[in-house]
Formats: structure tokens, C-alpha cells, sequence
């Protein structure tokens, strides 16, 4: 039996798989589906039935086939900071308490379901590509989009909810680190449902991916607030973040891998809710296989006998409705062996255990809110962030103090990582200081007065002048964006290869015209050229630069609380800088701005920040063919003064479409035609220096433009170049993967080495067959290649030694044909030693 959501039972009787990407063909089965987050540094499997994480494992992804992992924070490391986690929903309905719940992480009962296939199936949209299908309506970098319900025929019961989760991802640094989840809980039913509580349940299980027994030692709190990092110096403010978070215990510090480190930290921060006065609960509790180790923090008050001789797992509708609902505020998990008898709060844990669960358990934890009533066809909001952060543990040995010094182990523990992508997972959701419905008000935000301007004591009492009280946005008006400061978009690539060189051409029109959705600024600053002979980002190299000439001015706040140089202002141009401080014009052209550095600052009497240096926004390679090897293509070309290709000048637009003043070359030399080259241009901005934002680089990895430096389609036409194959003959000891032959994508890297060889046939038409042979004239594969004359792997094509009936091909002297459109035919002989 596969228990997957509570599917058990029903596979019992339909007798065939309802893993995700297996056929489900059987009429009116639920199109259970799964895949994964991975565009930022979390990657966090997604579920249609109200189920976040991987079960276990052993799940393909429904849009890439790759297998989905749990949480692997940071991207890459290969560990795993949870098991599983879902959504519940509690409530009174006629007489009945009901929670239907997706997840609920000890008897694999799951109660939401997606409809059958196709409208069961989820959607994938992204803002990476305008020119993609998924580009419409899309929120994120990576949005998945699933409807499920409670109303299936062999559910115990059901509360009639229909459930929209989307889900978001970036890949920006500010926003790579948490995935937000955005639901529309639904009453579907004909009656009301009364006192309504939603939960976000999670069963962590922190480890690396090999030390697979490392599940029994995590440790679970909650932090209401943590230091505002972007408060000013000496501010003192506090961010409101109530994020439920859980880690292991020591981090594995002293583990050497695979089997450690895993030093962060995940939690579950809720950005919505129905109704900013709804009563929140915070339980956790340890594992429920023996009564005696089944631990969880009982108020005196709201004590409740658990009917299962344990203390914490709350089995039952009735049992999880209470944990709903109780309004408790669970003590951190390292603090249980330091409740007295005397606690006039909670109850006195066992003190058999009580210092080993505060040493770490397999904790789980419910994080929810209510009441509310929800009549039918009305529909109520969630939205909760789930957030990594790094470096939480620093001290190696910081677990010597449990269980008997909790304060001083929790002292060692560092929440500041978590803490910024908490705010910023907020920020995302509803952008500061943005009134997105017009009404007036633009959110919430802090008013500070920096500190004494000057004390004047030549006059009797002495007059003291305060600076100007400084405003900072805490957050929006309460109206969702789901927008964050976002890189320009990368320009339009295309790749014109020729033996041993690819040329790059991009445009930039939608680059350098559209303003950032988070600032509203035109903030493009330049590109850059990366290539590389993988698709890993760790593998692509840097070629060349482009940025525009312009300066960050830096002011010396002498109204802080501390005092420092402070960056407020987006840059200047130097037209500007000469504008504003050059003693004689704007066109003072011995005036410079580098002269003025943080040793030798600018003095301007009568200017409020009148100490100030100067330094390039990047590193102002700004003079294309000379500074850069990036050209434009039309250095004349006058900006169009319509960007409409219907009402523009016939002048300001290439043959193909494209503006003329937008449009680059770089041209990549030297290079293996043999071997795969991926290849990036990328756009990048000048940041926000007033949210403390850094520059955002379009992602160099997400779509790449392939190519080989091999010879395009017409120069073959052109040439009657001979076809060709490589490597001939093909060895099994020949080593290729690591020569860049094969195995260049994560998909083939995914595969067995059996799956993964690949022989290489180039000169080719852009619409052929090709067809291998034995000596005896056997048909062994026969390949299709249909590709546009101007992709740039149009003349390329790939055999993976896999025949026709799908096992490898043997060794042997095998003849290839390979027959263009017009019926011309040619023939060569390959050599496989396997």
C-alpha cells in the first residue's frame, strides 16, 4: 500500500499507482500531482492536496520528471529541513466538530483531493519569458497553481471547502530564501461554517540527505518579533514577524560530511489572515510511537486529556480542533526541562524525558488562528511565507549548555537571516509605503528624528535645532501586490555561430524601458555576458560588462544616532553631479567626482549633507567597443521616438523587428565546436539604496541561449558542408561526460550512464531523417530533426545509443544515413566499442 494523502484504502481497491506522473486513467481518481520550487536558494516540493515537502521521497515532478525534494536549504547542499507539511482547517458544522486537513504527519490521513485529470491538474506560470504561454497572469519567477477539496466520497467527513493555493518563487537575492504560499479557502457547502480555524501543520526532520537516521534531534519555538535590520543605527526597533521555526539542534557543526553540517533554520511566518483579531496558537509536540516519549506543553487551564495515554500528539478531529484553537503560546522546546513544579502556567513535564526533549525530538508543529465564520459561497484569504535562514547556529559547542542553561544556548543562536527574509517575504506580499487601491492609505510606517542638528549658546537659554524627522515604510495598505524590486528583464538573445566562434546579439528594448514594479523607477544600469559549458550556475563565467556611467554619492549622517556614511540616493550622472556641485557650470569638465573619496570627502556649504564622497555605480565600463567589448550595432541610430513598431519610423527597426538603438553585439572566440556552450546575457539594475536593496542581476541559468561553434544552416546550404559524427568510434571508457560531450543538463545528469551517452551528428539540414543501421541492414533508430534554419542548433543533432526498442546499442560497425527534405541522401559509417 502507498499512502500518499490517504490514498491508501482507495489504491487497495483500484489496484494500480497514484504516485504523481504515473498514468491515471481510471475515471473519477483524484490527478494527485507534485513538484517542486527550485528558481531561488529553497527548494520546497509543492503538492495539489494541501501538501507541501516530499513524503519520503521517491516523487517525480509533474513538469520536469526530476525527482521532488522535501526542503533542500540552500540550494544545492543536500539536506533537507522537512519532511512534510499541510494545511488544516477546522470548524463547527451543524453539530459536528470536523477538521479536514491535507497533512497530518503520523497516520498518513489526508482529506483534500484534487479533481480527476485534466481539471485536477496543476498550472505553472512564470514572469521569466513575456514571449511564453505561462507569462499571462503569472505573479513569480515560478508560480504553481492548484485547486483541491475536502468532498471525497471516501473521506470520513467533510467540511465542503474548495481550496486555491498559488504558490511563488524568485531567484533575487532578497526574495531566494522563502517561497510564499497564497490560499482561497471556499465554502462550497449549503450550510454555514461556524468558528473557523486554519493551520499550518509541519513535520520537520532536519538532516542531510545520507544521514537519513538524523530525524530525532530538531528543536521548534516561535519569535514574535526580531531586530528591524533596516532600522536606522541606534533605532532600537523591533519587526513584528510571529514565525513558528524549527531547527537541529546543534546543526551538526562538528559532523563532517555528508553527514552534517545542516547549520539553518526554517519556519512558517503567516503574512494574511481574514482578520487582524483573530486569537493565534502556537503548539508543538514530540513523536507519538511510545505514550512515554509523546510530549507536548499543556497549559494549567487549558489542560486537555488526549484519550492516547501521551501528552502530545493531538489524534482525532476532536483533538486537532482544540490544538486550532486553544489560544496557547507553546514555550520554546529547549526551555522543558526548566518548567518548576511551582509554573503557575503550564503543566510540569515528566522529568524522565523532560531533558532529553529539551535536547531535540522529531518535532512537529501547528501553527494557526481563527474564529471566523464562513457563509456559503463565501470565500476567506491565507497567506503564509515559508522562510530559511542561514547561519542560525555559530557556536559548535553551544549544545553543552542543554538542558540545564536554555538561556545562554538560545543566546548563541542567530535569528538575524531568518529575521530578513521574514521582512522581506512580508514586503513581497504587500509592498511598503504602495496604496494599491487608491484609498488614501499607503500602509504603515516609523517616524524617527535623527538627533540634535546644533546646540547655539551664544544666545541665553541656548536654542537647540532638531534635524528633520526621517520616514520609513514598514508596510502596505493591506492589498496584496506580490511584487518585489525585480531586476529589468533580460534582453532578447540570439546566438549566430560559426566554426570556433558564436556571435551574441541582444536587444535591450524592454531592458531599459521598464521601471522596476517595486521602486516604479527606470533603474536599468547594464548587461553582462556569461557562458558556460554546463547549466549548473556554479559553472558560468563572466565575459564582459556594460554599465552605464554614473556615481553612488555618499553623505556623512551627522544627524544619526551614531553617525556613518549613508548611501539614500539612486546615482547620479555626471552631468548631474557637475549640475549640483561644480563651481563653475554643468559642463565644467575638470570638475571630477572620483577626486572626493571617503579620506578626501566634498565639502558643499549650504547643502544639508554637506560632506559627501563620490564612487562609480559599478564599475562605469560605459564606453561600448573601448571600455567593453560589447558594441552596439548601430552606434548612429537616434532613439525611436515611439517604441510602437506599427507607428515608428521604417528606419528605427532591424529586417526582423527589432529597434535599432537597442540592440548589442559580442562576439565569443576561440571556442571548441564540438562541445555545448550555454550561454547568458543578463540585465542588471542599480538597487534601492532607501530599502537597502543591492543591485539585481537578471538570473544567468534560468534560460540560457545554447549553441555549438559549429556552422549555421546557410553557411552549410551555402558550402555543401559533408555531415560528420563524433565521437567516431564511440568508446565506453572514452570519459565524455567530463569532456562536455554528455551529461551537460541536470536532466542527464539525473539519469543512469546508460541513459546518458549521446553521439553527435553536425552539417546537418534543418529538416532531416536520420537513421542507423547494422551491417545487415537492420533499422536501429531512426531521429527527426525538425528545427527553424535560424536556431542556432539547427545544423545538430544527438543519438543516445538507445534503439528503437529502447536498450543500449551493442558494439558493432553500424552505417547512418541521413535523408534532407529535397531526397538527397548521404551515408557514413560509426564504430561503437561498448
Amino acid at each position: 500500500t502507498v499512502a500518499i494523502g490517504g490514498f491508501q484504502n482507495v489504491q487497495a481497491r483500484s489496484k494500480i499507482s497514484l504516485l504523481p506522473g504515473n498514468d491515471q486513467t481510471v475515471a473519477g481518481l483524484p490527478a494527485v500531482q507534485a513538484t517542486q520550487h527550485d528558481v531561488g536558494n529553497m527548494v520546497l516540493g509543492i503538492w495539489n492536496n494541501g501538501i507541501f515537502g516530499d513524503q519520503g521521497g521517491g516523487v517525480s515532478d509533474v513538469f520536469t520528471g526530476r525527482l521532488v525534494k522535501a526542503c533542500e536549504f540552500p540550494k544545492g547542499s543536500d539536506t533537507r529541513y522537512l519532511y512534510s507539511g499541510g494545511f488544516w482547517i477546522g470548524a463547527v458544522l451543524g453539530r459536528d466538530t470536523l477538521v479536514s486537513l491535507g497533512y497530518e504527519g503520523w497516520t498518513a490521513r489526508g482529506e483534500m483531493f484534487p479533481d480527476q485529470a485534466p481539471l485536477g491538474n496543476m498550472v505553472y506560470r512564470s514572469i521569466i519569458d513575456p514571449s511564453k504561454p505561462e507569462y499571462d497572469d503569472a505573479v513569480s519567477e515560478q508560480d504553481f497553481i492548484a485547486v483541491y477539496y475536502d468532498t471525497c466520497s471516501y473521506c470520513r467527513h467533510s467540511l465542503y471547502v474548495q481550496v486555491t493555493q498559488r504558490s511563488f518563487a524568485w531567484s533575487y537575492s532578497y526574495a531566494q530564501n522563502f517561497v510564499l504560499f497564497d490560499y482561497a479557502i471556499k465554502n462550497i457547502g449549503r450550510s454555514r461554517l461556524k468558528k473557523v480555524y486554519l493551520g499550518i501543520f509541519v513535520d520537520a526532520d532536519v538532516h542531510t540527505m545520507t544521514n537519513v537516521s538524523g530525524a530525532g534531534d530538531d528543536i521548534c519555538g516561535f519569535r514574535r518579533s526580531l531586530p528591524a535590520w533596516y532600522a536606522p543605527s541606534g533605532a532600537g526597533w523591533e519587526d513584528t514577524v510571529n514565525v513558528a521555526w524549527v531547527a537541529d539542534n546543534d546543526g551538526d557543526m562538528n559532523v563532517s560530511p555528508p553527514l552534517g553540517p545542516v547549520p539553518n533554520v526554517t519556519g512558517t511566518r503567516i503574512i494574511r489572515t481574514p482578520s487582524d483579531s483573530l486569537k493565534v496558537s502556537f503548539n508543538w509536540w514530540g513523536p507519538n510511537g511510545d505514550p512515554r516519549l509523546d510530549f507536548g506543553p499543556q497549559g494549567r487551564r487549558t489542560y486537555r486529556d488526549l484519550g492516547h495515554g501521551g501528552l502530545g500528539t493531538p489524534n482525532g478531529d476532536q483533538n486537532e480542533y482544540y490544538f486550532l484553537r486553544n489560544n496557547e503560546f507553546d514555550y520554546d522546546q529547549i526551555f522543558t526541562a526548566s518548567i518548576l513544579p511551582t509554573d503557575t502556567q503550564w503543566m510540569y513535564p515528566p522529568q524522565d524525558y523532560a531533558g532529553t526533549w529539551s535536547m531535540g525530538s522529531d518535532t512537529r508543529y501547528l501553527l494557526s488562528f481563527g474564529p471566523f465564520d464562513i457563509d456559503p459561497g463565501q470565500t476567506l484569504p491565507l497567506s503564509f511565507a515559508y522562510v530559511g535562514g542561514l547561519g542560525f547556529h555559530k557556536d559548535r559547542n553551544n549544545l553543552t549548555n542543554l538542558p540545564n542553561n536554555p538561556g545562554a544556548f538560545y543566546n548563541n543562536l542567530d535569528f538575524s537571516n531568518l529575521g530578513y527574509n521574514c521582512t522581506w517575504a512580508s514586503w513581497i506580499y504587500d509592498t511598503p509605503g504602495y496604496d494599491s487601491d487608491s484609498d488614501g492609505f499607503a500602509g504603515n510606517f516609523r517616524v524617527y528624528t535623527s538627533g540634535i542638528l546644533e546646540i547655539d549658546t551664544t544666545v541665553t537659554p541656548p536654542e537647540t535645532t532638531f534635524a528633520v524627522n526621517d520616514t520609513f515604510w514598514t508596510s502596505g495598505d493591506g492589498v496584496p501586490d506580490f511584487k518585489g524590486a525585480s531586476p529589468p528583464p533580460a534582453p532578447t538573445v540570439r546566438l549566430l555561430p560559426s566554426v570556433g566562434r558564436i556571435l551574441v546579439r541582444f536587444n535591450g528594448l524592454r531592458s531599459e524601458t521598464t521601471p522596476d514594479a517595486f521602486t516604479k523607477k527606470l533603474d536599468w544600469e547594464g548587461y553582462r555576458v556569461y557562458y558556460s559549458r554546463d547549466d549548473r550556475a556554479s559553472s558560468y563565467s563572466l565575459l564582459e560588462s556594460f554599465d552605464k556611467q554614473d556615481f553612488n554619492k555618499y553623505v556623512w549622517d551627522v544627524h544619526g544616532y551614531t553617525g556613518a556614511w549613508a548611501l539614500k540616493d539612486i546615482p547620479y550622472t555626471l552631468r548631474e553631479l557637475r549640475c549640483r556641485y561644480a563651481p563653475d557650470s554643468c559642463d565644467d569638465s575638470t570638475w571630477n567626482p572620483l577626486l572626493y573619496t571617503r579620506e578626501n570627502p566634498f565639502h558643499a556649504p549650504g547643502f544639508p549633507d554637506s560632506i559627501m564622497y563620490f564612487a562609480p555605480q559599478d564599475y562605469n565600463r560605459s564606453e561600448l567597443g573601448v571600455s567593453t567589448r560589447i558594441v552596439k550595432r548601430f552606434p548612429n541610430q537616434e532613439k525611436p521616438a515611439i517604441l510602437n513598431k506599427d507607428s515608428c519610423l521604417a528606419t528605427d527597426t532591424t529586417e526582423d523587428g527589432y529597434f535599432k538603438y537597442y540592440e548589442y553585439e559580442y562576439e565569443i572566440n576561440d571556442v571548441l565546436p564540438t562541445v555545448l556552450y550555454y550561454v547568458s546575457v543578463t540585465a542588471f539594475d542599480f538597487g534601492s539604496p532607501s530599502s537597502g536593496l543591492p543591485s539585481l542581476e537578471t538570473p544567468r541559468h534560468l534560460q540560457p541561449n545554447m549553441s555549438y561553434a559549429l556552422a549555421s544552416s546557410d553557411t552549410v546550404a551555402v558550402r555543401n558542408l559533408k555531415i560528420e559524427v563524433y565521437p567516431n568510434p564511440y568508446r565506453i571508457d572514452g570519459n565524455y561526460a567530463a569532456d562536455g560531450y554528455e551529461g551537460t543538463n541536470e536532466f542527464e545528469r539525473s539519469q543512469h550512464p546508460d541513459r546518458n551517452r549521446r553521439i553527435h551528428f553536425y552539417n546537418l539540414p534543418p529538416k532531416c531523417t536520420i537513421r542507423i543501421f547494422t551491417l545487415d541492414g537492420d533499422l536501429v533508430r531512426e531521429i527527426a530533426h525538425d528545427v527553424a534554419p535560424s536556431d542556432p542548433l539547427s545544423t545538430h543533432e544527438l543519438w543516445d545509443l538507445i534503439t528503437r526498442n529502447t536498450q543500449l546499442a551493442v558494439s558493432g560497425l553500424y552505417y547512418w544515413t541521413v535523408e534532407a527534405s529535397d531526397g538527397s541522401v548521404q551515408i557514413g559509417k560509426l564504430v561503437l566499442i561498448m
